[in-house]
């Protein structure tokens, strides 16, 4: 093979199926080193995208991701390593903020990203699917208008070599699902760092874990990479344990923390399934039904009764004849397109905004908690301790017990040393977390939270799935994160369009499933089903296939959940034995031997609780066809 891969042996090797033994790499880096202000960034980071392949960069936030993909798009050096790009091939950069400073109208931003031959026509055509004037200056774009725009021009030249940051900010769930779809159609390699777990499971092919400095890669796409994650991390707690002695403070949260957090995570979404079937046998999805329940129906489970409510903004109606019921323990997800009016009914919810018709009722016990979209109400001057004791002290009430400071902010991944940190020098991420710590510790019932997956890395949301689980009173959250709805939703309450809003129980996934299923108009203004809506019809007398639930599903159903206590009992037995640190000197055939059972306990536990999700969902499907 010649070192210079032309671009014709680039088209052919990008026609045939990715076979990454046999194309050689388009970008090359190895032991890539950097330090900012004496700390190490990278150690010995690589990186390595072959033609057509599908890598998801990721890690925790602050632990170079964008700094490594700035490196590779050869934006800035590194201290030492090597960075090689094929010749003749070509690569195009998503920022995280891209910089739109010189250019006074959409179609010129663009236009700026072609090369000599690449194709007008697209970035026009990529414009008007992003629904952006192309005369529109820049400076008055919204946060989700520049991303858009900045998405146009990264796509509209069909790179070899495509680095996305977070390419799916302040879009959209519409704008997210054809980028989605966009991407999965190009022929170029692609290297992308996302938050959106649906996103990344969707796209990847590899996974590049950048831990620590150094790079880890899992040639698996990333549904299979957080079990692969744990495993490498519970082989450094057993090797600790084995040497006796302590890993590094940066690293205790890592090793210690992420394991654990996804085992109890499978525990709290059966108490999610549980209060998703709770809202069925409760009530139903009233959308634009009008309540017919009296005020003397507003007991203390009632949190928020609204009826009827309705908003327009010059002649444009946003919200139209809404009814809701929220009931103490909800957790309520609001979607739609930007525009639909999402915060405008949000307010209106909790109060805020007064509807043009209709009313709203809170029950007097509410107190409610917020995080804003914006995080405006961070001082910049404020230290981080200050942010979250408001300078009284150096205790936090949460829950309505006093916390340590420096022990709630390890909670939320902080470091003691972090304490006197001011909030300017916090990362977009760091700030998310302080945001997301001062809302969970204000004394609250009701928490609404406007996009708080923004800036969060893949931990971190795990870390938030299981606050809002712990968290006893009611939560609304405006999201585009689907997997996050999917994990912490109880209700998802969507836009229709026309000002029309629609409740759904369960998640974002459940809602497709009951819109795909739901009655739809025909020509005549006759509800017609999917079915026969259909062109291919079954035959006549046919019965529909339905799901079904033998008696041994029905045995494994209930008596699974005993089977899963026990074995998470015997898990915490092996772990108490190996968490004794002098366990392995006195006698170590007895501790490699609680080591292979809690291996293969972890296995068995793993095996069984897939099982009962796939009975669980079973179960609901029949009901649901009932």
């Amino acid at each position: 093979m010649p070192s210079c891969f032309c671009r014709e042996g680039l088209v052919a090797a990008l026609a045939s199926p990715y076979n990454p033994a046999m194309a050689p790499p388009l970008l090359m880096l190895t032991d890539t080193h950097l330090t900012f202000g004496g700390t190490p960034l990278l150690e010995g980071a690589d990186l390595n995208v072959r033609p057509g392949e599908r890598l998801c960069l990721v890690g925790r936030n602050g632990s170079g991701k964008s700094t490594l993909l700035k490196i590779a798009a050869g934006l800035i050096e590194s201290d030492a390593g090597d960075r090689f790009v094929q010749p003749g091939t070509t690569l195009r950069y998503l920022a995280q903020e891209p910089d739109f400073a010189g250019f006074k109208t959409a179609i010129d931003y663009v236009f700026a990203g072609l090369g000599p031959a690449d194709d007008e026509r697209i970035a026009h055509r990529l414009l008007e699917r992003f629904n952006l004037s192309e005369t529109q200056d820049p400076a008055t774009m919204s946060g989700g208008e520049k991303r858009r725009a900045a998405l146009a021009r990264t796509l509209a030249p069909k790179p070899d070599i495509l680095l996305l940051d977070e390419p799916t900010n302040h879009l959209d769930l519409p704008a997210i699902e054809w980028l989605e779809k966009e991407l999965r159609s190009v022929r170029a390699a692609l290297v992308l760092i996302s938050h959106d777990r649906r996103l990344l499971e969707t796209l990847s092919q590899s996974v590049l874990w950048l831990d620590r400095g150094k790079t880890r890669r899992l040639d698996e796409p990333f549904a299979n990479f957080e079990d692969w994650r744990d495993r490498i991390l519970e082989d450094e707690t057993v090797n600790r344990h084995k040497l006796d002695r302590r890993i590094a403070s940066e690293a205790e949260w890592v090793v210690k923390g992420v394991t654990g957090r996804r085992k109890r995570n499978m525990g709290r979404l059966r108490a999610l399934q549980s209060l998703r079937q709770d809202r069925r046998e409760q009530r139903t999805a009233t959308g634009t039904v009008s309540m017919t329940v009296s005020d003397a129906d507003m007991s203390s489970k009632k949190v928020i009764e609204v009826r009827n409510i309705s908003k327009a903004y010059d002649g444009q109606t946003v919200v139209e004849a809404t009814s809701l019921r929220i009931l103490r323990g909800d957790r309520v997800g609001i979607v739609g397109p930007n525009g639909a009016g999402k915060t405008t009914l949000l307010n209106m919810i909790i109060g805020t905004l007064k509807p043009d018709a209709g009313t709203v009722k809170i029950a007097s016990t509410v107190k409610l908690a917020s995080l804003d979209q914006g995080r405006a109400a961070l001082s910049p001057t404020e230290t981080l301790e200050h942010a979250l004791t408001g300078g009284g002290g150096d205790h936090v009430e949460v829950g309505g017990q006093p916390r340590h400071v420096i022990g709630y902010m390890k909670d939320f991944l902080f470091q003691p040393e972090q304490r006197y940190t001011s909030v300017s020098a916090l990362s977009g991420g760091e700030r998310a977390r302080l945001m997301l710590a001062r809302a969970l510790s204000t004394p609250s019932n009701l928490l609404v939270l406007d996009e708080p997956t923004n800036d969060l890395d893949l931990e971190t949301l795990d870390l938030l799935q299981e606050m809002l689980a712990d968290y006893a009173g009611t939560v609304i959250v405006v999201s585009h994160d689907r997997d996050f709805l999917d994990r912490v939703a109880t209700s998802v309450i969507a836009s229709e369009g026309d000002g029309h809003w629609q409740e759904y129980a369960g998640g974002y996934s459940d809602m497709l499933t009951q819109r795909a299923n739901a009655p739809k108009q025909g020509t005549d203004g006759d509800a017609v089903s999917p079915a026969k809506s259909s062109k291919s019809k079954p035959p006549k007398g046919a019965k529909p296939n339905r799901a079904k639930m033998t008696f041994k599903d029905q045995h494994a159903l209930k008596t699974l959940p005993d089977t899963m206590a026990g074995l998470e009992a015997k898990i915490a037995a092996f772990e108490a034995t190996l968490s004794d640190p002098t366990a392995y000197q006195r006698d170590s055939a007895a501790f490699d031997a609680a080591t292979k059972n809690l291996s293969t306990t972890a296995k068995k536990l793993a095996a069984a609780e897939e099982e009962w999700l796939r009975l669980e969902m079973l179960r609901e499907e029949i009901n649901a066809s009932r």
